[in-house]
């Protein structure tokens, strides 16, 4: 069994961040380990507080899993300050550590921050060139990028500036992306790979950026190609949202469980 680590904040609702995480690992039998960043009150509807860590006891962490167990890959999320940003990307290089995904969350389903402007310098100029593929949504990639993406011919282009940016690949979510079906766009510097799914009318789609970053890692630990590993990740969180069970006022959690359910 392969072992992966997943950086970032915890959700008391448990449907996005660490426990997204945690639930899509054991989904794709992997071991997770995590390293939190920030703890937060948070339901289906809003984030209620944020309690930020300090940057070394995040690095702590990762350093105390790091040094006891082999890490086959690494995936990050909530990272909210530039100082922890620098902490993890230290880490990642102290500990040589790879098929790192990096998930650029910046607010959250309800639409509350979770990054700070200079986090997002932070993770631009540190992070991105250590990690094997980034994974923003339209509004994500629009920060990222410094452009518009409100179209598939706009995501492509703001793959290349992200990739020109220092990134090795970049997939950019097609979730509020125009157009009758959703499409999320790989680029690895070189080729274009669209992976295309029906769009689901639902309110239960709390945690899939985290769960589709996440769902990535774990199959490229296990030795999946890039393009097969998005493909994967693409089929896993369509079945998640489809097979999602309404809980909550607000967005509720995606069933990070549902092949098993199928199995049944």
């Amino acid at each position: 069994m392969q072992h992966v680590l997943t950086i970032a904040g915890s959700d008391s609702g448990g449907g996005a961040g660490i426990q997204a995480d945690l639930k899509t690992f054991a989904a794709h039998e992997v071991y997770g380990a995590s390293a939190i960043t920030a703890v937060t009150a948070q339901n289906t509807e809003r984030v209620v507080a944020v309690h930020v860590l300090p940057p070394w006891i995040v690095a702590a962490q990762i350093d105390a899993v790091a040094s006891d167990i082999h890490l086959a890959g690494v995936k990050t999320g909530m990272l909210a300050t530039a100082a922890i940003v620098e902490a993890v990307a230290g880490a990642i290089t102290r500990w040589r550590l790879s098929q790192v995904v990096v998930d650029p969350v910046m607010v959250a389903k309800s639409g509350d921050k979770l990054l700070d402007e200079d986090a997002i310098v932070a993770v631009r100029d540190r992070l991105l060139p250590l990690c094997a593929v980034v994974t923003p949504n339209s509004h994500e990639a629009e920060v990222l990028a410094g452009m518009p993406v409100r179209t598939h011919d706009e995501a492509r282009e703001a793959a290349r500036r992200i990739v020109g940016s220092g990134a090795p690949a970049v997939v950019i979510k097609g979730g509020h992306i125009e157009g009758p079906h959703l499409i999320n766009v790989l680029f690895d510097g070189r080729d274009f790979t669209d992976f295309e799914s029906e769009r689901v009318e639902t309110t239960s789609t709390h945690g899939t950026g985290c769960t589709f970053a996440a769902s990535v890692a774990a199959q490229l630990a296990c030795g999946r190609s890039l393009p097969d590993a998005v493909r994967g990740a693409t089929e896993y969180v369509a079945g998640a949202i489809r097979n999602a069970v309404p809980l909550g006022h607000g967005h509720g959690p995606v069933n990070h469980f549902w092949q098993r359910a199928e199995h049944r």
